[in-house]
C-alpha cells in the first residue's frame, strides 16, 4: 500500500554523517580533502567508512533510508542511485534479461522510439537487439506516446518474443502514456514492462494515481534530482508491489555493475534527506504548484498559446503558430531572467517545483504577458524519420572504431554514436542504422553538425 500518512520520518544517513562531521575525528582515510571546507559540504562528503554502510551492501543506514523510499512510493524494493536514472535503466534491463536464460535467440526489446541514449548504450553493453515502437501522429522528435492498440500489432509482428517492453514517459514535452493499457497487454503475454520514468518522481504524491510502478509497470527509474529536492545525479530504481518477476533479489547487485565504486554520500544524504520532505511535505506544497501551474496555462490558452504537456508540472509552451518580433524565443525568456529546460524554435519547456519560489512564477508570468508575438503561417512540422536500414548489431557499432565526420558527408554511412535532438528524444539515427537523406536534413535542422560513424573496411 502507498505510505500515505504523513509521519516523523528518519534520515539515518543524514545523521549518521552529521554526527561524524561535528565530531572531532582525525580523518585518515578518503576523500583526500578530509572535510576542510572550501565548497562548504566538504565535512558531509565521506566514504564507506565505519557505520557508514555501503550502497551495494545495504545492511545498516542506508538498507534503512531505501526501506523508508519504498514505503513512500509503494514498491517491493526502492535502490538509490548515485549515477542518475542511466544508471537505474542499465541496472534493470539487465534485470529483465536475466529472464531469457539458455536460448540460441538473440535477446530483443520492444521500445518506444524515444529512448535516452542510455537505454542504446544498456543495449551495446547487454548486447540485446532493439524492435522499435512509433506512436501514431507525433510529429515531434521528442514525443512517442504508444497505444495499447498499437503495442498488440507490434507484439503479433515479432517473430520473436521480447524479454521487455521499454517505454518513456513522461516524455521530454509532458506527453504520458497509458500505463494502464499498456500493462494489462503485456500481463497476458507474460513480458515485463519497464518504464524510464525519469522525470516524473514526483507524480507517486498527487492524489491521482499517475506514477507507472502504480499503474502497472513491473520497473522503473525515477531521477529524484529532476523533479524533487535532490542533489544532481539522485535517483531511483523501483520494483513494482507485487514483483511478479522476483526482480528484488537481484536489483543491488545490477546496480553495483553499472555504478561507481565511489558513490556519493552527499547525493545519498540528499535522498535521505528528501523521504522526510515527501513524508511531511509534499502534497500540500504539490498541491499549491499545481494550482500555479495551472493558471499559467490557462493565461497561456487566452493567448492562443498551446500548452502541449500532459503533465501537471511542466509547461510546453507551443508558439508554431507565432514568432517573435526582433528577436529569437531563446533570447527572449533569458533576457528576461529565465533559463527554461529545452527549446526546439517551436516549443520552450518549462519544468516547474514547489521550490520554484512565487518570484520565480511573477517572473515567468510577466514573461509570457510581455512576449512580443505575431501570427504566422505554420512552417511545416518535423517529421519522425522512418526506420532505417540496419546493418549491425548496436552493441557492433558502438564498440567499432568510429571517427567523426561533418553531418553532409555522412550519408550512407553506419552510424556509431545515437544521434538525438535531445534527451529523451526520439533519435534521428541509431548506432548500426544507415544515414540516409532524411536523417541529414534533421541533423541540419537541429544543428547537429558532427556525426560519428563507423570506419568500415
Amino acid at each position: 500500500m502507498l505510505y500515505r500518512m504523513a509521519i516523523k520520518m528518519k534520515t539515518p544517513v543524514f545523521d549518521f554523517v552529521k554526527a561524524y562531521s561535528d565530531g572531532s575525528i582525525s580523518r585518515f582515510h578518503m576523500p583526500g580533502h578530509k572535510g576542510a571546507s572550501v565548497l562548504g559540504c566538504e565535512p558531509f562528503d565521506i566514504t564507506e567508512i565505519n557505520g557508514a554502510d555501503e550502497l551495494y551492501r545495504p545492511e545498516g543506514i542506508i538498507l534503512e533510508s531505501e526501506k523508508n523510499a519504498a514505503r513512500l512510493f509503494g514498491t517491493a524494493r526502492t535502490v538509490y542511485s548515485a549515477g542518475g536514472s542511466s544508471q537505474s535503466i542499465n541496472a534493470m534491463l539487465a534485470l529483465a534479461m536475466q529472464r531469457v536464460g539458455q536460448t540460441s535467440e538473440r535477446p530483443l526489446v520492444l521500445a518506444g522510439r524515444n529512448a535516452h541514449k542510455a537505454f542504446i548504450y544498456a543495449a551495446a553493453k547487454l548486447d540485446f537487439d532493439i524492435e522499435w515502437l512509433y506512436s501514431q501522429g507525433d510529429s515531434t522528435l521528442c514525443s512517442c506516446r504508444i497505444s495499447a492498440e498499437t503495442l498488440e500489432k507490434r507484439l503479433s509482428e515479432l517473430d520473436r518474443k521480447p524479454f521487455a517492453v521499454y517505454i518513456t514517459s513522461p516524455d521530454y514535452f509532458g506527453g504520458m502514456t497509458d500505463i494502464k493499457a499498456l500493462s494489462r497487454v503485456l500481463r497476458k503475454r507474460n513480458i515485463p514492462l519497464l518504464v524510464d520514468n525519469a522525470h516524473g518522481a514526483y507524480l507517486a504524491f498527487l492524489p491521482e494515481k499517475l506514477h507507472p510502478i502504480l499503474l502497472g509497470a513491473d520497473m522503473c527509474c525515477d531521477s529524484a534530482h529532476k523533479t524533487l529536492p535532490v542533489l544532481t545525479g539522485g535517483g531511483y530504481l523501483h520494483i513494482a508491489e507485487s514483483d511478479r518477476y522476483n526482480f528484488s533479489e537481484n536489483a543491488v547487485k545490477a546496480m553495483e555493475i553499472f555504478g561507481s565504486t565511489s558513490p556519493s554520500y552527499l547525493i545519498l544524504q540528499s535522498l535521505d534527506l528528501c523521504n522526510k520532505y515527501i513524508s511531511e511535505k509534499i502534497r500540500c506544497d504539490l498541491e499549491i504548484c499545481v494550482n500555479k501551474v495551472a493558471e499559467l496555462k490557462k493565461m497561456l490558452k487566452t493567448f492562443g498559446i498551446s500548452d502541449i504537456s500532459d503533465e501537471p508540472l511542466k509547461i510546453a509552451a507551443d508558439f508554431s503558430a507565432f514568432s517573435v518580433k526582433g528577436k529569437d524565443l531563446s533570447d527572449y525568456f533569458r533576457k528576461n531572467g529565465i533559463e527554461f529546460e529545452y527549446s526546439d524554435g517551436k516549443r520552450v519547456v518549462f519544468m516547474v517545483t514547489p521550490q520554484n519560489t512565487q518570484e520565480d512564477f511573477d517572473r515567468l508570468k510577466r514573461a509570457f504577458e510581455a512576449i512580443p508575438l505575431n501570427r504566422t503561417k505554420a512552417n511545416s512540422e518535423i517529421t519522425v524519420p522512418p526506420a532505417s536500414k540496419r546493418v549491425m548489431t548496436v552493441r557492433e557499432a558502438v564498440f567499432a572504431p568510429c571517427k567523426e565526420v561533418a553531418a553532409d558527408e555522412a550519408l550512407g554511412k553506419i552510424c556509431s554514436s545515437p544521434c538525438i535532438s535531445c534527451p529523451p528524444a526520439v533519435p534521428i539515427a541509431v548506432s548500426g542504422e544507415i544515414i540516409n537523406k532524411e536523417h541529414i536534413a534533421l541533423f541540419k535542422h537541429f544543428g547537429i553538425k558532427n556525426v560519428q560513424v563507423v570506419i568500415e573496411k
